[in-house]
């Protein structure tokens, strides 16, 4: 019999969530570091397979990955309430600041900030804790290796957001040809206290809304109908990150004089600037758009498919991955995220980080403070900022 959920498992899921919601910075990549250094390393929530194949899952479904991550893990403590909690925990606070940013700061040079380009290096130094803990387990033998080598080669050189579907299904098929008699010696503990019959109503919603919003939007002449409609896609059709729905808002929202370019720009800026999904870049534009009330709804619009793929494909999964066959291709797509997360280590953060010696020296130290000193990443996302404001007065 299953015990149920006490408030203090929920409040300790707001409370854990929020606080990586207001220092989880370096977008999804750094956010999958933060997450693995709080929900498995520290409180063991759960083991490497499952948080693996829990990210593994993520990076099937459009929609921002490491929001999914945090909001099934939620789910995994506390049902759909538990994931609602950390999702709200995860997001509000940048959802705040970028309304904040989007209501009074308009304009404002963060991009040059030096407390931003500490923040950067500590994205470097979680990201690269991240991989090493991961590739020791998901890698250990020469042919997850190489399918890790050809990963990560394939998404530095074809750089798409079809190419890393495209690299994750094929090193699926290669898991599964090679490994599909093996099975895993750690066993999963991981359970989801959702329904199939729940599960289907959830994947329903989903598409209903993705084919009925564009109609409707067609037959009645309003705002917020229309603005529901093209972040709610947004959310449903983007492959890749908050990278890759920024360029996707800006052809909804710009072209049609929704805001100007002058404001999605100092708003992407903004975005830049505050930890979270950059998925919350949404709640700028809605709040530009409609003062507070448009930044909530155009918040709920672009995560709301997020949350009903996650809740919905859960139930499946979670029996599916026990089949010895589905190990298999899982075994593959784990060495290819691998891969993945040490490309996106490279570029954009190595790459947008780490432009002088100075910055791979505190990028070092930052590392050795979270690897090795075994901080806290708040300490570390604390020191990254007071280091980057410092740095530009220090004759280095």
């Amino acid at each position: 019999m299953k015990k149920k959920t006490s408030i203090s498992q929920l409040m300790e899921i707001l409370l854990i969530s929020t606080r990586l919601g207001f220092t989880s910075f370096g977008g999804p990549v750094a956010h999958l570091g933060y997450f693995h250094e709080e929900y498995v390393r520290r409180r063991k929530w759960l083991n490497e397979k499952d948080y693996a194949d829990l990210v593994a899952l993520c990076q099937f479904l459009p929609g921002p990955a490491s929001s999914q991550v945090g909001i099934g893990i939620g789910v995994m403590r506390a049902g759909v309430i538990g994931g609602i909690l950390a999702f709200i925990g995860f997001t509000l606070p940048s959802v705040l600041a970028l309304m904040i940013f989007a209501l009074a700061l308009q304009g404002m040079d963060m991009e040059s900030a030096g407390w931003i380009h500490g923040l950067k290096l500590v994205a470097v130094a979680v990201v690269a804790h991240a991989i090493a803990g991961m590739a020791g387990k998901l890698a250990p033998d020469l042919t997850r290796k190489a399918i890790v080598l050809a990963a990560l080669t394939s998404t530095l050189l074809w750089q798409s957001s079809l190419s890393q579907v495209l690299v994750i299904v094929i090193s699926g098929i290669a898991g599964y040809l090679v490994y599909k008699q093996t099975n895993s010696t750690e066993r999963s503990t991981l359970s989801f206290p959702l329904s199939r019959k729940f599960g289907a109503i959830c994947l329903g919603l989903f598409f209903g809304l993705l084919f009925a919003l564009p109609l409707l939007r067609e037959m009645v002449s309003w705002n917020w109908l229309a603005m529901t409609d093209s972040f709610y896609r947004a959310g449903s059709l983007v492959f890749g990150g908050g990278h890759v729905v920024l360029p996707l808002l800006e052809r909804e929202f710009v072209p049609g004089g929704w805001l100007s370019a002058e404001q999605f720009l100092a708003g992407y800026g903004a975005a830049q600037a505050v930890p979270g999904p950059l998925f919350t870049f949404s709640a700028y534009i809605g709040a530009v758009i409609s003062g507070w009330k448009g930044g909530l709804i155009a918040t709920f619009a672009i995560f709301l498919p997020a949350f009903l793929l996650i809740l919905g494909t859960l139930p499946f999964w979670n029996t599916l991955r026990r089949n010895p066959h589905v190990q298999g291709a899982l075994m593959g797509v784990n060495a290819a995220v691998v891969g993945i997360l040490i490309a996106a280590f490279y570029d954009p953060i190595w790459t947008s980080s780490v432009l002088k010696p100075a910055d791979f020296a505190f990028a070092a130290i930052l590392f050795s403070m979270l690897a090795y000193w075994k901080l806290p990443p708040w300490v570390v996302v604390l020191t990254g900022a007071a280091g980057g404001f410092i740095f530009p007065f220090l004759p280095i």
